[in-house]
């Protein structure tokens, strides 16, 4: 449970349809840690016109939430987490913990 997980941590629990929302057609993915089992929210993006723009979120979800969530509720299920994680080089290669809404835009 930090940030700076790497991705051999998790396995692939769910694909989602990238999400089209304002044409960001970012990855949404629902993962699974390999050591402990639980269920993540995955949701990252980059635009190839714009340099360090790629950014991510990972934040824990429930299975009942996991198996039905649309591609396109990813980003406020996230925001009204008590708190996730993300990174990218949007943020300088930076990550850590936050909570509330987070710029998707370039």
């Amino acid at each position: 449970m930090s940030a700076d997980a790497k991705y051999q941590q998790f396995r692939t629990w769910r694909e989602l349809e990238p999400d089209p929302t304002d044409g960001r057609y970012a990855d949404v993915s629902i993962l699974q840690c390999v050591t402990c089992d639980r269920l993540w929210l995955q949701y990252m993006v980059e635009y190839e016109a714009f340099s360090k723009s790629g950014r991510w979120a990972r934040g824990e979800i429930q299975s009942a939430s996991a198996a039905k969530i649309k591609s396109n509720e990813a980003t406020d299920f996230l925001a009204v987490l008590p708190t996730y994680f993300y990174g990218g080089s949007y943020f300088s290669g930076q990550s850590g913990a936050r909570c509330g809404s987070m710029q998707w835009g370039p």
